[in-house]
């Protein structure tokens, strides 16, 4: 009874996946189809010698350093505030999460339009006050993009912290409130110290959520201004089918595969040793 399903993970993930690991080894080019020699580790040598491949890498990272620290802080108070809630719990639940639903692509048009210094009702309301932004510049660009986001996916991260919260055990909780322990005690020395299981698992799932960012990119600034908002999936995009280098689109997809790989065991073996001390 598996085997229809098995056969169907097989032609859509792993056929795909092989494939593009074997033509990363290769010379392959869409303008010329009859180029198809083994070059062995030459393509991933090109890779590591570009200096845009760097560039982006550090977009990439960057985006998502400050995409996911913001979504783990304004998910996590969300969540502590809905906890607390006595009414009108559920109504605001599904408000929060109303933007999780929405395509990203959908998401990166709409703020593209709200953003614009010339049509854009976000700047406009802006230069009411006197203040004006270019929110779409070199210095802002990716830190937009960011905070769009945020805007998101803070409702994914509240969703798994809430379901982490309402789970913790009572015992711990009454016997600080019995030994006059605060509330910020009680929040930096039990709440979080129980969370962090939950809070490690959200984090990862966002990071590597966040690291496959390519709508907002292509809908809003097309990695601009220059290459500053160029992000890893957009420069595998261009590299593949903008320049038509499909195996070193394919290299610099694997070797963001295996540093995946490599911090998540490393991560992994971690949280392993924490738990058994």
């Amino acid at each position: 009874m598996l085997l229809p399903l098995l056969i169907v993970m097989v032609a859509i993930l792993a056929y795909p996946l092989l494939y593009s690991f074997w033509i990363s080894f290769r010379n392959i080019e869409i303008t010329k189809p009859h180029q198809n020699q083994f070059v062995g580790l030459v393509q991933y040598a090109k890779v590591w010698q570009d200096p845009a491949y760097w560039n982006v890498l550090k977009n990439t990272f960057g985006f998502v350093c400050m995409a996911v620290s913001m979504e783990l802080v304004l998910g996590m108070i969300l969540a502590l505030c809905l906890k607390n809630m006595k009414r009108y719990r559920n109504v605001t639940r599904a408000i929060l999460l109303t933007p999780m639903f929405i395509t990203p692509i959908a998401v990166g048009l709409m703020f593209r339009y709200l953003l614009s210094t010339q049509l854009g009702l976000v700047p406009a309301l802006l230069h009411l006050f006197g203040i004006s932004i270019d929110f779409f510049s070199a210095n802002m660009a990716l830190f937009s993009l960011s905070m769009i986001d945020v805007w998101q996916w803070t409702p994914f991260m509240l969703l798994m912290l809430l379901a982490g919260l309402e789970n913790l055990p009572e015992e711990p909780y009454e016997a600080a409130r019995v030994d006059g322990a605060g509330s910020w005690y009680i929040l930096t020395r039990i709440t979080i110290p129980l969370m962090s299981p939950v809070m490690i698992v959200a984090v990862l799932i966002r990071a590597l959520d966040a690291m496959k960012v390519f709508e907002y990119v292509y809908a809003i600034t097309r990695g601009g201004p220059g290459t500053a908002t160029e992000t890893l999936q957009y420069y595998v995009y261009k590299t593949g089918f903008g320049y038509y280098n499909l195996s070193k689109a394919s290299a610099v997809a694997w070797t963001v595969v295996i540093f995946v790989m490599i911090v998540l065991i490393l991560i992994l073996w971690r949280s392993t040793r924490g738990e058994q001390r």
